[in-house]
């Protein structure tokens, strides 16, 4: 992708952009949102160049057209990788992000680029997450001057969506190719297979690299429900954190809560560093051993 010192004179003409993804329904692996922009111009040379839905292309195929549209003058991509540990951090956490809305940011942050390189996108097509229209209303608020089409199977409608699919599928193909495991373990391989929850490879990779603790390797997503009945036997963690906010969130003192708002901001910042430097309150471990918080040696 070009940066922003490189861009060329086109990009002051009306530009189109076809947003794609690859990797939302596997277990295994990031997510990788791609988009192929260039001028309005272009759009029936682009026609010609042999595009298509990127599921319906032999891996080759799809390695020889990501090649030679990257040597395109006329051309420009960029992508948006989701690791694993992204994706389950955000679906996991206190205030879960559904993978539509990770996916809508993913696309947004696309346009945002390119538009912040100085291009000038005019329209842009998006394979749809979701309803069309919700997200047709979502796209045109955050980026009224740009013209949105959103549309199932976009990538097989039109040839800059289809440009985008590839580009996003050669990418997360390479980075399951070359992933570089965090952990290891003696017993760990790559034949990890397409990584969908129903590929016989991919089950059996995960079958064989659960842990009855730390669950699955960082390759893993860990949100998915496929992994669920891997871990059903499992080790159960409970951690006093968790056990202390559930007690504090269903205790029902109506006459605490009332004296803790009238200590004010500095009150409870002080009895909060009283409680950290005691122990008290944080771990048994800290309150067993009498441990306090050094703040001057």
């Amino acid at each position: 992708m070009e940066s922003e010192a490189q861009i060329p004179e086109w990009a002051s003409t009306p530009c189109m952009m076809g947003i794609d993804e690859a990797g939302r329904g596997p277990v295994l692996g990031p997510m990788v949102y791609g988009c192929l922009y260039c001028p309005v111009s272009y759009k029936e040379t682009l026609s010609t160049l042999e595009f298509a839905d990127s599921k319906t292309l032999k891996e080759e195929k799809r390695e020889e057209l990501f090649e030679s549209l990257k040597t395109d003058k006329t051309i420009g991509w960029a992508v948006d990788v989701i690791d694993p540990k992204e994706l389950s951090a955000k679906m996991l956490q206190k205030n879960k992000i559904n993978l539509n809305e990770i996916s809508h940011e993913s696309a947004m942050g696309l346009v945002k680029r390119v538009l912040d390189m100085g291009y000038l996108l005019t329209e842009v097509y998006v394979d749809t997450v979701g309803d069309p229209e919700k997200y047709t209303v979502k796209l045109s608020a955050r980026f009224p001057s740009v013209k949105f089409v959103v549309a199932k199977k976009a990538d097989s409608l039109y040839p800059v969506v289809s440009g985008a699919s590839i580009v996003a599928k050669v990418t997360r193909d390479r980075a399951l190719r070359n992933w570089v495991f965090d952990e290891t373990a003696e017993n760990m391989h790559r034949e990890f297979g397409s990584g969908y929850p129903g590929d016989p490879a991919t089950k059996d990779w995960l079958e064989h690299h659960k842990h009855p603790v730390f669950g699955f390797p960082s390759l893993v997503r860990f949100s998915w429900g496929t992994c669920n009945s891997y871990l059903k036997d499992g080790v159960e963690v409970l951690w006093e954190a968790d056990k202390e906010d559930e007690d504090e969130s269903s205790s029902k003192s109506g006459k605490r809560q009332m004296k803790l708002s009238n200590l004010g901001f500095t009150g409870m910042k002080r009895k909060s560093e009283d409680i950290e430097s005691s122990g008290k309150g944080r771990c048994k471990f800290f309150e067993s051993r009498k441990l306090e918080r050094v703040t001057r040696f």
